[in-house]
């Protein structure tokens, strides 16, 4: 037995519809995108092993639930391995605590002062978090994530610049926010990608395996086998970025999907 539901979505952007749907097939509850495209692509994503289906607008749900009954050892596969990744508990903002920055782990150490909020690394364990007296937990989360921002913005540029030349491709416009699904995305109409501010945390090659990866999709919408072959072209060890950013610990968040 499976449930269906759908409803559609209209983009200001774009005159294309997108149809929206979710079925159940085996327990396992999908969520399923018809667009206009020509092959069905299946993902399984963050933080919990999500099911998601492109589908052309032909196609129906019985045979996209076939498609995924085929796919089902591989779905369970990759669900298991985001199930067993590290998460963080919710994180206090209190010296003692682990955060991360670049990969490394470091602890933090908070002094309240009458002075400028700030954040500095000191002696490479230690991320010193100057609040004035009374900060509660959430403006000292803001200002963390201030500062975070900061450090992509000055990481960021050079690897666009370095890798425009390399892919022949051009980056019109780039931001960083915080998602909840993605590591980063993609609009080829603008040219501009985004990148999750998340990505501050991670080591430098998986930041710059996520803007390669987002830049390769203004060459190729899909992760099609062409995609496939230009990020082997570009980045032959993209797989193992890929690999270490998803061994990475994962942050406390309130995902939406």
């Amino acid at each position: 037995m499976k449930k269906s539901t759908r409803y559609l979505k209209s983009s200001k952007t774009s005159m294309n519809t997108e149809i929206h749907s979710k079925i159940t097939v085996q327990g396992l509850e999908v969520e399923i995108v018809r667009k206009e495209i020509k092959n069905l692509h299946l993902s399984v994503n963050p933080p919990n092993g999500q099911v998601r289906v492109s589908a052309p607008l032909r196609l129906n749900d019985e045979a996209v639930r076939l498609a995924i009954i085929e796919r089902l050892v591989w779905i369970h596969r990759h669900k298991k391995r985001f199930e067993d990744q590290l998460r963080q508990s919710q994180r206090e903002f209190v010296s003692g605590e682990s955060h991360y920055f670049q990969g490394r782990r470091y602890l933090l150490r908070v002094k309240e002062r009458v002075a400028p909020p700030a954040v500095r690394l000191v002696n490479n364990t230690t991320l010193e978090l100057v609040v004035r007296p009374g900060t509660g937990r959430e403006k000292r989360e803001e200002i963390l994530n201030f500062w975070y921002r900061r450090q992509l913005r000055e990481q960021i540029p050079p690897l666009i610049e370095k890798w425009e030349q390399k892919m022949t491709v051009s980056v019109e416009d780039w931001g960083i926010k915080r998602m909840k699904t993605r590591w980063g995305t993609c609009n080829r109409q603008a040219k501009r990608i985004w990148v999750n501010l998340e990505l501050a945390k991670k080591a430098p090659l998986c930041l710059e395996y996520i803007v390669v990866h987002e830049m390769t999709h203004l060459l190729e919408r899909n992760h099609t086998v062409r995609f496939t072959s230009l990020m082997e072209q570009f980045m032959p060890l993209w797989r193992e970025y890929r690999d270490e950013l998803n061994r990475s610990i994962l942050g406390k968040e309130k995902w939406r999907y």
